[in-house]
């Protein structure tokens, strides 16, 4: 097969991964399929209410109403294909964008997958992240090749009240010659990762290290020499469940596993769902309790800021209540 059919035979179950994601997430996209279901399945999707769906936009739409309207049987088998990989063009790609409202990032990263890109990567089937030693991680993945100079989170918070994404940016120190790529670490909650500047591409497989831990590599533009830097950028999305009463879903914690210079982090809020409190804190690993906590202001910016010149070994971030 030649490499141009291998690619758009795998952008588009790339982007038929994503679809799935975005409608299975918790939020407005679910519930408005889920809405046309007697008894619906957080966990499958119903093709026949998304057809519904579709039908009902293109009805809707100025010019279609003088023809014949689209009924949702007509529309059965083209959602089938679509989430299945199997049959998606750029046209359906825009008919569930422009029918379910998704936002312009979502409906540009669905378009991106679908022509091939690899620059980001749906991540799926995977587990939260248990106390892991440092250890278990070198075992896994091999002695440390690259330290982190400087970090900094921007986490924005949504209309929904749930993590929407994280941009990060990243400075690594290579700790030996010839560092090409650097992994990448994260939970259950994550649900993809798309790289930029400094980022050639998201490679390989996702894997699973250890128990419950899963990790995929970021290749770099170039190949370090020891003691050289590099800025890398990525963006992080989420499928938190959307339970109001889940502490995890009303937090943002950095865990450092080893060491991490200049530490630099902010948590910004859509402006129509500033929480009540906000709280800088430090947690006793993963899974511990607050060790400590500090009540800060959020700025005109709806956002909190927090920076520290160095950490070892420890888990912190910000924390909030929004009654």
């Amino acid at each position: 097969m030649p490499v141009s059919d291998v690619m758009q035979v795998d952008g588009r179950r790339a982007a038929a991964e994503y679809l799935r994601e975005l409608l299975l997430k918790p939020g407005r996209y679910r519930d408005t399929w889920q809405s046309r279901v007697t008894k619906p399945r957080d966990d499958v999707i119903n093709q026949m209410a998304v057809a519904e769906v579709i039908a009902g936009q293109l009805t809707a739409v100025p010019g279609q109403a003088a023809e014949a309207p689209v009924m949702a049987y007509q529309l059965r088998d083209t959602v089938s294909g679509a989430l299945a990989g199997l049959q998606l063009s750029s046209q359906t790609l825009d008919s569930f964008a422009a029918a379910f409202g998704f936002a312009e990032h979502e409906a540009d990263r669905l378009r991106r997958l679908l022509a091939g890109t690899t620059k980001i990567r749906v991540l799926s089937g995977s587990h939260a992240v248990p106390r892991q030693a440092e250890r278990d991680v070198d075992q896994a993945l091999g002695p440390r090749k690259h330290q982190t100079i400087s970090l900094h989170d921007h986490v924005y918070v949504g209309a929904d009240r749930r993590i929407d994404r994280v941009r990060t940016l990243h400075v690594i120190e290579a700790m030996a010659t010839g560092l090409d790529r650097m992994p990448f670490m994260c939970d259950t909650n994550v649900m993809t990762i798309e790289v930029g500047h400094g980022c050639e591409q998201v490679a390989g497989d996702v894997r699973q290290i250890g128990h419950g831990m899963f990790a995929a590599d970021i290749m770099l533009v170039k190949s370090l020499g020891l003691g050289e830097t590099l800025t890398l950028e990525y963006w992080i999305t989420y499928r938190y469940p959307g339970d109001p009463t889940d502490p995890a879903e009303r937090e943002y914690r950095r865990a450092v596993m080893r060491s991490v210079d200049n530490l630099d982090m902010r948590v910004e809020f859509h402006a129509d769902i500033r929480p009540a409190r906000i709280w800088w804190a430090h947690w006793d690993g993963i899974e511990g309790d607050i060790l400590s906590q500090e009540l800060v202001t959020l700025d005109n910016q709806s956002s909190a800021h927090q920076f520290l010149r160095s950490l070892d070994r420890t888990v912190v971030g910000f924390y909030w209540a929004w009654d």
